[in-house]
């Protein structure tokens, strides 16, 4: 089976679906890997280190996707890209079917196969091959340093000679993967946290990093897969009554609030960013799926008086390396469910295949997908 690694072409994005050591592991199972040159430039893996591992380099995108029967990507592929497979070939990313639909149409008329590890269920068996928690580990991360480095004042408690510097006040908000690395990254630099999640069972991973938890007078809103369920507007509301006074008091908010597949949660108003000292910071984790912050905008720094909001996008693309490192072991893994023998053969009884294909031998395979475009149609 031959798999193909192409240079990432969305604007902004550094990162590459599979690193130079993930190639003899892949040849391993009879997977023969052909990378386009530069394909790992932006995370700084030369072209001489997928040779020196076995890969095949071509010069052009169209070698890399003209013979692979799987074609392994971040983010989705365009239209472009599409059109430049073989027919009934597979292939792999992170994407969001419902907001690319001409991508589908294109998938179809190709019976191209694809796979969104966005959608891969969350059983312990899938774990190796969740991307999203390997991302979600790179945002927090770097939600703090951003938070750190633009906040006006230390993260730690200092003492000298010149007097005590009080440590600096985190609030994080969801506490799913990327909130707690937030949550530790934050306690490594020495900050005060504290952080609150819809969810009961968030209380002792918090608690277990050092931080404190919020407790609010609200109703547990766990969903399916452990993931937090969308909330009527009347929690919503209630909810932002009683966390005003938690993000009034802080220096650093790092909202990471997400449901797969929906809008952002507003959990920070602007009259709560307004209630914020001077020189605080909002990062929004969340900015680029609506916002969890009312006056996040996508990829700006907004200035609400003497606070910042930050909608950052695309955190892990600014930690390419190890982002990179993360994803191609989730590749590999998901990789080994479609080779079979060193053939593509996905099991599509498979339930980590069933919850991750979206279109297939022309059709479109996901439901929830499905439906959008029936009802368009209608």
């Amino acid at each position: 089976m031959q798999v193909a690694v192409p240079r990432e072409t969305a604007a902004g994005e550094r990162r590459v679906a599979l690193v130079p050591d993930m190639v003899p592991k892949l040849e391993a199972q009879g997977i023969k890997v052909i990378v386009e040159s530069g394909a790992g430039s932006g995370a700084f893996f030369r072209d001489a280190d997928y040779e020196a591992k076995g890969a095949e380099l071509v010069q052009q995108a169209t070698g890399a996707f003209g013979g692979a029967e799987v074609v392994c990507k971040v983010q989705a592929p365009t239209v472009s890209e599409a059109g430049m497979m073989r027919e009934g070939c597979a292939v792999v990313s992170l994407f969001q079917p419902a907001a690319d639909l001409e991508l589908l149409t294109i998938f179809n008329q190709r019976r191209i196969t694809s796979f969104s590890l966005d959608l891969l269920p969350r059983i312990s068996r899938a774990q190796s091959m969740d991307a999203l928690s390997s991302q979600a580990t790179v945002s927090g991360y770097r939600a703090v340093l951003i938070g750190a480095s633009r906040l006006p004042r230390f993260f730690p408690l200092l003492m000298t000679a010149a007097g005590t510097v009080p440590p600096a006040k985190v609030l994080v908000l969801g506490a799913g993967v990327a909130g707690l690395q937030a949550i530790a990254t934050a306690r490594r630099l020495g900050a005060v946290v504290r952080a609150y999640d819809v969810r009961p069972a968030a209380r002792d991973e918090v608690k277990s990093l050092g931080a404190s938890f919020v407790e609010l007078e609200l109703e547990a809103q766990e969903g399916e897969g452990g993931y937090a369920k969308e909330q009527s507007e009347d929690f919503l509301a209630r909810q932002r009554e009683l966390i005003g006074k938690e993000v009034g008091a802080a220096d650093v908010v790092i909202t990471t609030a997400a449901i797969p597949g929906r809008k952002a949660p507003v959990l920070v108003t602007a009259e709560m960013v307004h209630s914020m000292s001077p020189g605080s910071i909002v990062v929004d984790l969340a900015a680029e799926s609506g916002g969890n912050c009312e006056l996040s905008k996508p990829g700006e720094e907004v200035e609400v008086g003497d606070v910042v909001v930050h909608g950052v996008r695309n955190l892990p693309s600014s930690m390419p390396m190890h982002a990179s490192f993360l994803y191609s072991r989730n590749i590999a893994e998901f990789l080994g469910l479609l080779a079979h023998d060193g053939a593509l053969a996905p099991d599509f009884e498979d339930e980590i295949i069933i919850g991750t294909c979206v279109t297939h031998d022309g059709e479109i395979r996901h439901a929830p997908t499905r439906e959008l475009v029936e009802g368009g149609r209608s």
